[in-house]
């Protein structure tokens, strides 16, 4: 639901951050940094729970990417949901699949949950060139061409698909969904910010992709300001979203019972997480507006305590998929 009190305090907290770029990217990566401090914690799975390790070979970055597969017991055709992880890809341990209950919560749902493992600090977007620090990326050709014909072959499908991401994916989600619109009906954007152009689009991604990363962005969209960073801004081609079922959240920054941090790091994972998350907060507030001026029917949703953590993500997974499961037909 759309309140005119969370748009207004978001747009309020928008245009604080976008301030000045120096200031937003410092706060970004001392607050990142620390984020970096999660420890994974794997849940038990029940037995209904069926996971394959898929390993797929891309062409268009001439190596093999691990997929963790959750699938229904049914035997049935089911749909499928694309579940993207945050700004370490998976690789670094910490992912959808090794901190949430993800395995339990699927495993008497009639669908198929695939989660990459792989492209972190990517964006998960066809990078222009080459990176000497972070190789070669063609995330968008992976995930809406190589990795379904797989997974759409191997496991029974009806061949309807969802989309979801937080937060360094969620904005790549919706673009994933702006770029081909009609490949998803449905799409998760959880905890993140959907810019990538003008002073806050350029300081969020270039934290993750430069200061976190150690890559450089040019070799992923081209020169700041080139149309490559408009093409994949979700705010400025919100319009495209149009027929797709849209779920967007955030928390405030407030830390609280829903983050369940782990004992040893509650303070550190509190101080970066709260800085994130408010960020997060204020562009998902914008993007809300943004859809709400356009016409376009979304659920935006608030949270009133949570401070970017695995509690909170989970959390807003679970509370979007029943608009996801009735778009795909779960």
């Amino acid at each position: 639901m759309h309140t005119s009190e969370a748009l207004t305090s978001g747009r309020r907290s928008l245009r604080r951050a976008g301030r000045g770029r120096s200031m937003l990217l410092g706060v970004l990566v001392a607050a990142l940094t620390v984020v970096t401090w999660l420890v994974p914690v794997t849940g038990t799975p029940t037995a209904e729970a069926r996971v394959t390790r898929v390993d797929v070979y891309s062409h268009s970055m001439g190596r093999w990417i691990a997929n963790d597969v959750i699938t229904p017991n049914s035997g049935r055709p089911s749909p499928t949901l694309y579940l993207l992880t945050g700004v370490g890809g998976g690789e670094d341990g910490i992912s959808w699949f090794n901190n949430t209950g993800v395995r339990d919560f699927f495993a008497n749902k009639n669908v198929t949950v695939v989660m990459p493992v792989g492209g972190a600090f990517s964006m998960y977007t066809d990078w222009i060139a080459d990176d000497p620090v972070l190789g070669r990326n063609k995330w968008q050709t992976y995930l809406h061409h190589e990795l379904p014909a797989v997974v759409e072959r191997q496991f029974p499908s009806t061949g309807n698909r969802a989309i979801a991401g937080v937060s360094m994916s969620a904005g790549p989600a919706l673009d994933l969904a702006i770029q081909a619109p009609g490949f998803y009906r449905a799409v998760g954007a959880y905890s993140g910010c959907p810019f990538a152009s003008g002073l806050v689009g350029e300081a969020v991604v270039r934290s993750m992709v430069e200061l976190r990363g150690g890559g450089n962005a040019a070799n992923m969209w081209g020169p700041f300001g080139a149309p490559l960073w408009t093409i994949h801004d979700p705010w400025i081609n919100a319009e495209r979203l149009r027929g797709t079922e849209v779920f967007v959240s955030a928390a405030n920054g407030w830390p609280g019972p829903i983050d369940n941090h782990h004992p040893g790091f509650v303070v550190p994972q509190t101080i970066g997480g709260m800085a994130v998350e408010a960020i997060a907060s204020a562009c998902t507030a914008s993007f809300g507006q943004r859809l709400h001026s356009l016409g376009i029917p979304a659920t935006v949703r608030f949270y009133p305590e949570g401070s970017h953590s695995w509690g909170l993500f989970e959390t807003e997974l679970r509370d979007s998929w029943p608009l996801i499961a009735r778009a795909i037909g779960a």
